[in-house]
């Protein structure tokens, strides 16, 4: 039985305040918290944006709360059955957001339909944030607490928590928290550089990634018993392993464009006439990092068994997205580097998957 209370007009309204709340607690701490000054890639126009990464200090802040919340108060579960009301109100909110973009960017510009879709800028900013950086963080701390809360449900209704429910919470808050950890990473990425802040983007930080990423954990809470134990060794070891591949991968690419000469797997780097990494896993495949991170989700969505297709639907889902940016990233690469991206494909094969893609 779904554990999910019906929406009505009050409990939307509710969910709007308690999101916009939500959101603004942690603008403000944004603002606030301290944390170091990073510069980011070069811009379009020229332009070094700076950033405060405080984003794990806010994501450790908000765990804490949540303990005490759980201690003092009525907790997370709440959350979980009001899940509806969340969609909902997440979704209202996406589109004056998006207006408010879309009226407030480059003041000169034309407008287009597209433009309120795509955006008007790329790093539009708000009090000295960055706006985009920033929603990656009720992004991912907002999918992590609606994790929490189906475990907090479990809790309430059975007095303990099933192995699968600990182990999805472990392998998701230690994804989070690696997210927040390196991300000095972000700041060189193509979405950061690159792609412009409008309604597609917001949409997607505010409601799929914590309304559709969260179901592997919905169907965990509803089959507790879907995990045989002798099966959790070997899904902490693919996860295990997909983390190595999803964390090495960044940060030797982080660690070479920030310091070129510093050993990887401990020999000097090689290189393609000192621009492209072919040391370390980048010498393997040309995205293995992305090879990782999908292990990483497979893993923890094998933990709800297989009653049902639906919490299936996140890792395919991330297998097209990411297959798409593989290809994004290799069109745009071939154009930069002409030749030296050919030899590089030579000698790094393949993309996410060893004789297969």
């Amino acid at each position: 039985m779904m554990p999910f209370a019906p929406a009505t007009p009050l409990s939307v309204v509710l969910a709007i305040l308690g999101l916009s709340g939500f959101v603004a607690l942690l603008f403000i701490g944004s603002m606030l918290v301290p944390g170091p000054m990073r510069q980011g890639g070069l811009q379009p126009d020229g332009r070094i944006v700076r950033y405060r990464l405080n984003g794990l200090a806010l994501f450790v802040l908000c765990l804490a709360a949540t303990a005490v919340f759980q201690v003092v108060g009525p907790g997370l579960a709440p959350l979980a059955r009001q899940f509806w009301s969340l969609i909902i109100a997440a979704n209202l909110l996406v589109w004056p957001a998006a207006l408010a973009l879309f009226f407030a960017g480059i003041p000169d510009r034309p407008r287009r339909l597209g433009d309120f879709f795509l955006g008007i800028e790329r790093n539009p900013s708000l009090f000295g944030v960055d706006l985009k950086m920033f929603s990656y963080r009720p992004s991912l701390i907002g999918l992590a607490l609606i994790n929490l809360a189906f475990a907090a449900l479990q809790w309430q209704q059975a007095g303990s928590l099933t192995l699968a429910m600990t182990l999805y919470q472990l392998f998701t808050l230690l994804y989070v928290a690696n997210y927040f950890h390196f991300e000095r990473g972000m700041l060189f990425t193509w979405d950061i550089i690159e792609e412009r802040f409008g309604w597609n983007l917001i949409w997607g930080d505010f409601v799929l990634v914590p309304f559709f990423y969260c179901l592997p954990a919905i169907y965990v809470f509803l089959r507790p018993n879907a995990l045989p134990i002798v099966a959790a060794p070997f899904l902490l070891v693919a996860y295990a392993f997909g983390f190595w591949l999803f964390r090495g991968a960044n940060e030797q690419k982080y660690r070479f464009r920030e310091a070129p000469d510093k050993p990887i797997w401990g020999r000097a780097p090689r290189t393609i006439a000192g621009r492209l990494l072919v040391s370390g896993f980048w010498g393997i495949g040309r995205k293995l990092n992305y090879t990782g991170e999908l292990l990483m989700y497979g893993s923890w969505t094998l933990l709800s068994g297989f009653h049902s297709p639906v919490p299936y639907l996140v890792p395919i889902w991330l297998l097209c997205l990411l297959a798409q940016r593989a290809e994004r990233d290799d069109r745009r690469c071939r154009a930069k580097y002409g030749a030296l991206w050919e030899e590089y494909c030579r000698q790094a094969r393949f993309r996410m998957f060893p004789y297969i893609y």
